[in-house]
């Protein structure tokens, strides 16, 4: 007899399978393998004593401060820890019940509906302007479709085009002067009919410059702003175009002025969920979140939100992730952005690990190797 200590991240239900289990055990078996840990914040204490008891009756638990049973504190907050099955069970026997449990019931619910996407988009950047933090990322007109050929033949699914840094400390641009930097990489594009070959995404929040890119056969937006403009959300309505909705605190001349948030993942969540309302009430359809890494967040909130970027996958959106080369790789690993490759696809490949559907990168053919890696080990 042997025994084999297998990995928690395992495909489960590939091994009942090959085990010849049945397919309703399949079932059952794969979803006790998952589990999930669930921060509730503010919970009544009434809630709080009833949601330990419901989950102890189901198989789960709750944990909650010394002094809940006797309601030392009005609210508090308790960490869920149950299988998919576990919270399957939970969330319906919370419906019923009082405290605001049937709002916890629901969220429960909103958690069970995260699915995984099977292939993660990489997204090329490319950079008509010449203050980028990363200088090999610029490029004027011809060396741009050089670039941009390259990372379709890399295997780039998007590739991104800017005129204006949006690094900490970034001179302002007019609208004038940034359409006048891309113009002829996007011209070159639609003459070249690049947009058949890959999807092209279109980095700014000028209504001018997007309008234009549109016209040039782009279908992405990519807004730093998050869709402050209403015009740029009828602009991506009217034209059936994908909307990335990124977050960030300040604007990118103030962002790192020691940024602060009362929770970052609970702010996050919450700007999103404003911005999506705003979006649909205006006619976007096709949403993409992005959580901002580096756009007004110190280390520990970059890591905070890379390491529990499935918190968001609850709002039903795909999430994009771009901390290639950036500046949170120094404080962990002091080095210049020519030397960040290796930390780039370490964050990148947690990011996908945790929920991301897309990584906006510098390196397009290291990123679609380390993908190819990563779902070669997640069939096993």
């Amino acid at each position: 007899m042997q025994l084999e200590l297998l990995s928690n991240e395992i495909d489960i239900k590939k091994y009942l399978r090959n085990l010849n289990v049945d397919s309703g055990g399949v079932s059952i078996l794969g979803s006790k393998a998952e589990h999930y840990i669930v921060l509730i914040r503010d919970l009544h204490v009434g809630g709080a004593n009833i949601l330990k008891q419901d989950a102890l009756s189901v198989g789960a638990d709750l944990a909650v401060p010394r002094g809940t049973v006797v309601a030392q504190t009005p609210y508090v907050d308790a960490i869920l820890i149950a299988t998919s099955r576990e919270l399957e069970k939970l969330s319906k026997k919370e419906l019923a019940q009082p405290f605001g449990l049937s709002e916890v019931a629901k969220k429960l619910q909103d958690i069970l509906k995260i699915k995984s996407d099977s292939k993660a988009q990489v997204m090329g950047i490319i950079n008509a302007n010449d203050d980028s933090f990363f200088s090999d990322s610029r490029f004027s007109d011809k060396e741009a479709i050089e670039a941009i050929k390259k990372m379709i033949d890399d295997g780039a699914d998007i590739i991104d085009i800017g005129g204006v840094s949006s690094a900490p400390s970034a001179k302002v641009v007019s609208k004038e002067e940034e359409l006048r930097r891309v113009k002829p990489i996007l011209d070159l594009i639609q003459s070249q009919k690049l947009y058949k070959e890959a999807q092209f995404s279109i980095d700014s929040y000028e209504p001018l410059v997007i309008e234009y890119a549109l016209k040039c056969g782009f279908r992405v937006v990519n807004d730093i702003t998050g869709l402050q403009s209403d015009e740029v959300c009828r602009l991506c309505a009217s034209n059936g175009a994908r909307a990335i909705i990124m977050h960030m605190q300040g604007t990118p001349q103030t962002m790192q002025d020691k940024p602060e948030y009362e929770n970052i993942l609970s702010d996050v969540y919450t700007f999103f969920e404003q911005r999506i309302e705003k979006a649909k009430s205006l006619g976007v359809k096709d949403i993409v979140l992005d959580v901002g890494i580096g756009f007004g967040k110190t280390l520990e909130h970059n890591l905070m939100l890379i390491k529990n970027l499935k918190h968001f996958k609850t709002l039903g959106y795909p999430l994009l992730v771009g901390a290639s080369r950036k500046s949170m790789i120094d404080k962990i690993s002091p080095s210049h952005a020519s030397e960040r490759l290796a930390g780039t696809l370490a964050i990148h490949l947690e990011a996908v690990k945790n929920g991301a559907s897309m990584v906006r990168v510098h390196d397009v053919y290291e990123h679609v190797q380390a993908l190819k890696i990563k779902k070669a080990l997640d069939e096993i």
